[in-house]
């Protein structure tokens, strides 16, 4: 006789916000305390600043790995083994006493605190329709550029007050709260395969990387999200150098993307139960776009003012808010065997965009310019992005197959 498998459990989404926001705040945290930690240990700014660097490759390459594994071995358990990990290297970092020592806890630290960027994901998809999936990821999305906006506030009044090492502390704590109430609370959202090699993970890889659908909308959804990371990086040189606005300023300034983004997700969460998915990611991607031009034409002007730039900014992270959701539901949908594969490679994407982004900030001599030029470049190829995705599943419905996303 057929056994027929019981109902899958659905993960809580507070729950799923806690693991989220862990990875993402450790990334920006630290970063105020640079100075204070460069100092502590005698060493140049440029050695510091690598305990930036590493939690960024920590973050895209550890995601590649756990979301195949997920598939074969189960969220749950992949999860609570990130969490683990993340609380121990936060420990660690606290007490290190040489550099060393410190670059290497912040790459565990990121190899831990990554497995909730991925699995979060995973989790939300492997129990929801396609509808219900885009609203609680507009969730979890908002939750990832929270912390680039929040974590510098926290980091710099921890450090100010009760040292750089405080930050790791908290970020520790925080671990062991989520890991514990991952451990209580957290059900098994897949059906694990039970198989994993290195060979299963080549060829769910490839798998993906031959989906043009795939691609297309993780492009796509890559460079509207995470390319608000060269902004960022050019935030405090934009706003002081350029506009004579006092540092304290700042950030209360980056804030107001955090605003956008509430916007945006909010209204992808009540639209998408109206509204075609393909209008929402493109809908959204064009107001990037347009306000990435706008940035951009009144800087060739010398036009340029805090009120334009904070109107630019905000209508781009509405635009963001509007498109990644959908964008992210797109990609984890292609194939429902892969969702744990699907969530680490989009993760992946993301950071690469991300760091590419901050990168090409550097390129130029003008903040503002940069930032400008590197953010309508992004939009551009997100709608590439969008019609390679659209275009792949107009040509399999063409062809008699089933559309990935209702798949």
């Amino acid at each position: 006789m057929r056994t027929i498998d019981p109902p899958l459990k659905k993960a809580p989404l507070w729950l799923l916000v806690m693991v989220t926001i862990s990875g993402t705040l450790a990334m920006h945290m630290f970063v105020p305390a640079l100075p204070a930690a460069a100092t502590a240990f005698a060493v140049s700014p440029a050695t510091m600043q690598m305990a930036i660097g590493v939690y960024i490759i920590g973050l895209a390459v550890g995601q590649l790995v756990y979301g195949p594994l997920s598939d074969g071995l189960g969220r749950r358990p992949m999860l609570l083994l990130g969490l683990a990990i993340y609380a121990v290297a936060g420990a660690v970092a606290a007490t290190a006493h040489s550099i060393h020592v410190l670059l290497a806890a912040r790459l565990f630290q990121a190899l831990g605190g990554c497995a909730g960027l991925a699995l979060g994901r995973a989790m939300v998809r492997d129990v929801s329709t396609t509808v219900d999936a885009v609203r609680d990821l507009a969730l979890l999305n908002l939750m990832m550029m929270v912390g680039p906006g929040l974590a510098p506030l926290i980091g710099s009044t921890l450090s100010a007050h009760f040292g750089w090492r405080s930050i790791f502390m908290l970020l520790a704590a925080m671990g062991l709260i989520t890991l514990a109430c991952c451990w209580r609370l957290l059900p098994e959202t897949s059906r694990p395969s039970g198989q994993v090699s290195l060979r299963a993970l080549a060829s769910d890889y490839r798998a993906l990387l031959r989906n043009r659908a795939f691609l297309g909308f993780a492009l796509g959804g890559g460079c509207t999200t995470t390319s608000i990371y060269a902004f960022i990086a050019a935030a405090p040189f934009l706003f002081v150098e350029q506009l004579q606005r006092s540092p304290q300023e700042v950030g209360w300034y980056l804030g107001a993307l955090i605003v956008g983004m509430s916007v945006g997700n909010a209204l992808t969460r009540r639209l998408a139960r109206n509204y075609p998915l393909a209008r929402l990611l493109m809908a959204g991607n064009l107001l990037c776009l347009a306000s990435a031009s706008a940035l951009l034409a009144a800087e060739c002007a010398g036009a340029l003012s805090v009120a334009w730039v904070l109107g630019s900014m905000f209508v781009f992270t509405l635009g963001a808010g509007l498109t990644s959701p959908a964008a992210m539901t797109k990609a984890l949908s292609v194939d429902q065997h892969l969702i744990g594969s699907a969530a680490g490679f989009y993760g992946f994407t993301q950071m690469l965009v991300g760091a590419l982004c901050t990168t090409a900030v550097g390129w130029m001599g003008s903040p503002a310019m940069a930032a400008a030029v590197v953010l309508v470049s992004a939009a551009l190829l997100g709608q590439i992005g969008f019609w390679l995705g659209f275009g792949s599943e107009r040509r399999a419905l063409a062809a008699g197959g089933v559309e990935p996303s209702q798949a």
